[in-house]
């Protein structure tokens, strides 16, 4: 079921922040890490990030919630994302200590370092993706997309 979550455990030593690291075909992957020592501020204008916690790897939410990432990896990659998880509250991550979730959580963090959005619930991938696309900077995007020939 976390098929991503190993191959990218591989990526976060190398973690150059972009949302997508190259796959064995050359076809973008969706980046999943631990928290680990990571910080924030790491990604700052780089990516957004979607940072899932939960007190335990065999929370049932926390398996829902990475199961839907796995169901829907490119609308995430398309919109810059890097998914970070934590599911061992007695590490003290960095990033745990300044979110301090409660249980299973999960927090919508855009590339201006702003926390958008946060739920105690999994949510699919497409509702989080609509989230994503509200966001002044990915509105932006959306635009200079356009405008290029």
């Amino acid at each position: 079921m976390f098929k991503a979550l190993a191959a990218a455990a591989a990526l976060a030593a190398s973690l150059a922040t972009p949302a997508a690291a190259q796959g064995a075909e050359g076809a973008p992957e969706l980046v999943i890490t631990e928290a680990g020592t990571q910080v924030l501020g790491d990604f700052l204008w780089q990516s957004r990030l979607l940072v899932v916690f939960a007190d335990s790897p065999n929370d049932p939410r926390f398996i829902q919630q990475m199961g839907y990432i796995e169901d829907r990896p490119g609308d995430l990659i398309e919109r810059d994302v890097i998914v970070i998880t934590d599911t061992d509250p007695a590490a003290r991550s960095p990033i745990r200590e300044e979110l301090r979730p409660r249980g299973f959580d999960f927090v919508l963090i855009g590339k201006d370092g702003f926390k958008y959005l946060r739920k105690p619930l999994p949510w699919d991938v497409r509702e989080i993706s609509r989230s994503i696309d509200k966001m002044p900077l990915r509105q932006q995007e959306l635009r200079d997309q356009r405008a290029r020939p």
